[in-house]
């Protein structure tokens, strides 16, 4: 079975800045796309920014410039380093990756359980 396990989350105040980070364990081939979505109150999980195993990012138009997603292979973690924070970027923001469980096997879509990020004006 495999977790992911988000931390980081927290208060900040506007203008300020929080790094998450998202650590996978269990029995693990390899792990394509890593990424970080939030959910607005009412509304459907939204992709912030998604990193290829080969490093290729992409973000968000409304935290293109602020946010920045990075990966650590070798200790299968995701970084998602939050710059500029605003009181809309309040919200719970989950880890997500598509996982290899064998060589030959599927891909699996697997989520952390969420940490939240208030940002207060």
């Amino acid at each position: 079975q495999v977790q992911l396990v988000e931390s980081g989350g927290g208060l900040v105040q506007a203008g300020g800045s929080l790094r998450l980070s998202c650590a996978a364990s269990g029995t693990i081939f390899a792990i394509n796309d890593k990424g970080w979505y939030r959910q607005p109150p009412g509304k459907q999980r939204e992709l912030v920014a998604v990193i290829s195993i080969s490093g290729v990012a992409n973000s968000a138009d409304s935290v293109k410039g602020r946010f920045t997603i990075s990966r650590d292979n070798g200790k299968n973690m995701v970084y998602l380093q939050m710059n500029s924070l605003k009181p809309e970027d309040t919200d719970v923001y989950y880890c997500y990756a598509a996982v290899r469980l064998r060589r030959y096997g599927n891909l699996v879509a697997v989520w952390g359980q969420g940490t939240p990020v208030t940002v207060s004006s």
